[in-house]
């Protein structure tokens, strides 16, 4: 039986570049340990184990879609909440 090691919640991943930021979205995910010995991170789309081809569709399921919360705005559109721009307002976009 596979077991849960770790959950991360959906976010965007901020890098700095040359001329502003880029955003990348990262799905909510779930680190796993699978009856191989293998640890995988799995998301809603990617739920098979890379090592063995174990399917962990249901745990998967479980732990991502059942559970699944709505992100706050601020979660899912970073870039309107931009620290340090000269008026810290929210972008209408």
């Amino acid at each position: 039986m596979a077991k849960v090691i770790e959950r991360a919640e959906a976010h965007y991943e901020v890098q700095e570049v040359e001329f502003g930021r880029v955003y990348q979205w990262q799905p909510k995910s779930v680190l796993i340990e699978c009856e191989c010995g293998e640890i995988n991170t799995l998301t809603a789309s990617q739920t098979t184990c890379e090592e063995c081809g174990a399917e962990h569709t249901g745990l998967v399921r479980e732990d991502l879609v059942d559970g699944q919360l709505e992100v706050g705005d601020e979660v899912a559109h970073p870039w309107r909440y931009l620290e340090g721009s000269e008026d810290n307002t929210v972008l209408p976009y």
